[in-house]
């Protein structure tokens, strides 16, 4: 009875501490605002020098040298800065987690492992004390993504700076997400069931997952010649795979999966994405030829095999650039997607162009959620959703964010740890 009563009590202990953090979110552009004379990193047009950038009612108007400051405009001297568009982090369940340890502060998947009408924004705490930690190192837009065993649900890109999930919402219902079922052998020692009875398991969830999307073409035909009259929301769900209206996301990392993936998509010609990709740099061409995008997880990642080199996961990047692969740079999570900036750093240090790195986080993310009509570049016409660094975005030990805005809306730039620091440097100073 003693240890439950601790338990308990730790328990609701933890769970206080997952408080709503009280950073008021920036107020709509009132005012234009003109950027002046920074090193402009567009994403999509290579850097320009000493550029200004001019953004009325949340978006670009004008973007060169020495240009005019309209009246009432708001001015700031962006000399010696780094302009960047907004970073964007793929694969992360920010906002669905707050501390992994305590379950009642987790929401990532639904029971059961078919659940494609699932939306990863409904559950989206925009409160979340995490957010403005990572706001904190560039990144202005999250794609949310649900979890599971096999059919997760569907990922949506949420703005990091609302009220509620419906003021955060970039794009909803990106795609469907499924978990590609394993090819090796998990020789851990959990792991009870025999080598021949882990791969029967995974060869009746490959067989179950040809299964879910047979049955779901069939009910997309049926709807389209009307003889479907009655909607099941989770058939309905996967019918924008069949029109190309959403992307196919398939979380993958074993080269053995991947190939397998390739193959699954020359016969059902899904618009693809393979998430995690650990092992893409392996099949790099194939992805190329194939036109398939990969999301890359694993840029901090340990070698896999015992024979691989231990700079394996940080060269592949640039083996994906060199393949012609289209490509971005993830740091799955929550808490560490801080780093997102970081990890593609660390993969200009093992080969990769710099402009494919700052395009690996923004452009490239844009791109492939289809979202790039409005964000991830800096040019003219598009959402201001800017950031401005004091030194190199991508330099954990010059990266220094001075500004951020969201669609012209000014972002107040701290977190709960810049707060306890600035509240006992004063007492320090006292």
């Amino acid at each position: 009875m003693k240890k439950l009563i601790l338990s308990i009590a730790m328990g609701l202990a933890l769970t206080g501490t997952a408080a709503a953090h009280n950073i008021v979110p920036g107020s709509k552009q009132s005012q234009p605002i003109l950027l002046q004379g920074g090193t402009v990193h567009t994403a999509s047009h290579g850097v320009m020098e000493a550029t200004d950038i001019l953004f009325v009612d949340g978006k670009i108007t004008a973007i060169g040298s020495n240009l005019t400051a309209p009246d009432g405009a708001r001015v700031i001297d962006a000399r010696g800065q780094q302009v960047y568009p907004g970073l964007i982090a793929l694969d992360t369940t920010l906002g669905l987690v707050e501390m992994s340890a305590v379950g009642a502060t987790v929401d990532t998947n639904e029971v059961g492992n078919f659940t494609p009408e699932v939306q990863a924004h409904h559950a989206f705490n925009t409160d979340s004390q995490v957010i403005p930690t990572i706001r904190y190192n560039g990144v202005t837009h999250a794609q949310i993504v649900p979890e599971g065993a096999l059919v997760r649900g569907q990922s949506s890109l949420m703005k990091l700076d609302s009220w509620n999930w419906q003021d955060g919402l970039e794009q909803g219902d990106l795609g469907v997400h499924i978990s590609w079922p394993g090819a090796g052998l998990n020789n851990a020692w959990w792991e009870r069931r025999s080598p021949a009875e882990q791969r029967k398991a995974q060869a009746e969830a490959r067989t179950q997952l040809a299964d879910i999307l047979e049955t779901a073409k069939v009910y997309h035909e049926a709807r389209n010649r009307g003889v479907q009259t009655r909607i099941d929301r989770r058939w309905e769900a996967m019918r924008g795979l069949f029109s190309k209206e959403k992307k196919l996301f398939v979380h993958a990392n074993d080269r053995r999966q991947i190939e397998q993936v390739i193959a699954f998509n020359e016969r059902h010609g899904f618009d693809l994405v393979i998430m995690g990709g650990r092992d893409a740099w392996m099949v790099a061409d194939q992805l190329a030829a194939a036109d398939i995008a990969v999301v890359y997880g694993s840029a901090y990642g340990l070698p896999a095999r015992v024979d691989e080199a231990y700079d394996t996961a940080f060269t592949a990047p640039a083996k994906l650039a060199e393949a012609g692969v289209t490509f971005a740079i993830a740091y799955p999570g929550f808490w560490d997607t801080r780093n997102l900036a970081f990890a593609a750093g660390n993969a200009v240090a093992f080969g990769l162009g710099y402009g494919d790195a700052i395009t690996s986080i923004t452009y490239g993310p844009a791109k492939i959620l289809g979202v790039d009509d409005r964000i991830g570049s800096i040019e003219v016409g598009k959402q201001a959703t800017i950031i401005v660094s004091a030194g190199d975005v991508l330099d954990h030990l010059g990266q220094e964010i001075s500004y951020m805005f969201i669609d012209g809306r000014e972002v107040y730039l701290t977190n709960k740890q810049r707060q306890l620091y600035e509240k006992y440097k004063q007492a320090l100073a006292e």
